[in-house]
């Protein structure tokens, strides 16, 4: 996934850009109608948003919603993979965090000892 956005004037499919708003922890950030949340993020310059167990910083890995590593809260809904959602105009986003004194939208660990948390998966 690039973050690179092609100006509309230099675009060869011709399209016409509708550009969007949506907050991030009360941050705006521009965006551009059919964009996901992990491309607003990263044309942002986001390369992170969120935290593992360990503090590791997380964001994109796979781009096509397997690993859940960008899981952000949209709306009041939990565990969104941001790479999977379209951007909408006016969406309210929070990241989460697992690193240990995270903050207390954190996801729950399933405790099966594999190391892997996947959280509330839908």
């Amino acid at each position: 996934m690039s973050p690179r956005l092609v100006p509309a004037g230099s675009d060869p499919v011709g399209r016409r850009d509708r550009p969007l708003t949506i907050t991030v922890d009360g941050e705006p950030l521009a965006g551009v109608a059919g964009q996901s949340l992990a491309g607003v993020l990263l044309a942002a310059g986001r390369t992170s948003w969120r935290r593992s167990p360990s503090g590791a910083p997380r964001g994109v890995f796979c781009g096509i919603g397997v690993c859940f590593d960008c899981v952000v809260t949209v709306n009041g809904e939990r565990d969104v993979r941001a790479c999977r959602r379209r951007a909408l105009d006016g969406d309210a986003v929070t990241t989460q965090s697992r690193a240990a004194g995270g903050d207390a939208g954190s996801s729950t660990s399933t405790g099966n000892g594999t190391g892997t948390d996947f959280g509330d998966a839908r």
